[in-house]
């Protein structure tokens, strides 16, 4: 009877000490580290990233994440190299990049590379760097887009003002050449002075677009490929209303790009015939996934394209909701 209770204190005392151990392990064993990734715009002050940012903060959360907003303040390609830098000295795990400069940016992303740092590129590619994969909209096919819309309601042939970014964003240049593709078949000329280029500043833009509608008074349509001039609406309003006459006859066409809360308010009030729309909410959302994926050791797609939407007066309610 005593060897029995022997045995069974001893086993009592050996599961007792294995429910420790398990116990020291399991307080030893090291929380899984949440993971952090840069989502960092072309500039900070421009609102169509607001969009990407907010896509990014919903996504990090879901997956347990972190996501980092960071970039410079106004477009300027060198400021965010340095931002970009930055985030390589904190050892961030990943970084989604809009690239201002396609070659400006080559070197600083090879570094990120070097570093074990996964990187891709959103809204603006950057093709020759060492990016493992790029997110965002088929530009060329958005500028043919924003051509077929001109056409569309202005079938006869005309003279037409445009305006870009920055002359070395790989995504404004893809756009630039789908509009002209479009309208130079269908026997449009650009205006002498066309694109100009706004540096993605709102107040510049508008002042461009004066200008040239001051230089080009008989010009037939207004397709800027960003847009920036809307960002600034009362400055926008201005422009328009100055050249209300022509509009209003059917002179003078507008066709805009993307579609924030803003420009679809403007539409609404008259100050547009059309937005064609990017989707960069969904850009922010899929940046989380791809980087994810990538610190995983997963593949991902070299290219995504989100889609494009077409508002006009009959369905701007709906981007409104």
């Amino acid at each position: 009877m005593r060897i029995l209770n022997n045995i069974s204190r001893a086993g009592i005392a050996s599961t007792l000490l294995a429910g420790v151990a398990s116990v020291l392990l399991a307080r030893a064993a090291p929380a899984a580290e949440t993971l952090r990734f840069a989502l960092v715009p072309k500039a900070m002050n421009n609102p169509y990233f607001d969009l990407s940012r907010d896509g990014c903060m919903k996504r990090a959360k879901e997956i347990g994440a972190e996501c980092i907003y960071r970039g410079p303040v106004e477009h300027e390609p060198a400021d965010q190299v340095q931002v970009i830098q930055d985030l390589i000295t904190q050892g961030v795990d990943g970084l989604a990049i809009s690239v201002p400069d396609a070659d400006v940016a080559v070197n600083v992303i090879k570094q990120a590379r070097d570093a074990g740092i996964a990187v891709i590129t959103f809204d603006a590619d950057s093709p020759k760097s060492a990016r493992q994969a790029f997110v965002g909209t088929d530009n060329t096919e958005m500028g043919r887009e924003m051509g077929r819309q001109l056409i569309q309601r202005h079938p006869k042939p005309g003279t037409y003002i445009t305006q870009s970014g920055g002359p070395a964003a790989e995504n404004l240049n893809q756009r630039l050449a789908g509009l002209n593709e479009v309208l130079g078949k269908a026997g449009w000329k650009i205006a002498p002075g066309s694109p100009s280029y706004c540096n993605d500043d709102s107040a510049l833009a508008n002042q461009q677009l004066t200008d040239q509608m001051t230089a080009n008074p008989d010009a037939d349509a207004v397709v800027p490929i960003g847009g920036w001039a809307l960002f600034a609406p009362e400055a926008y309003k201005g422009f328009v209303n100055a050249n209300r006459k022509r509009y209003d006859s059917g002179a003078l066409s507008l066709i805009m790009p993307d579609t924030l809360r803003i420009e679809v308010e403007l539409l609404q009030q008259g100050y547009a015939q059309a937005l064609v729309g990017q989707r960069p909410f969904e850009m922010g959302e899929k940046a989380m996934d791809m980087l994810a994926a990538l610190k995983k050791g997963q593949a991902v797609p070299p290219v995504t394209y989100v889609g494009l939407d077409i508002v006009t007066k009959d369905n701007a309610a709906q981007f409104l909701k």
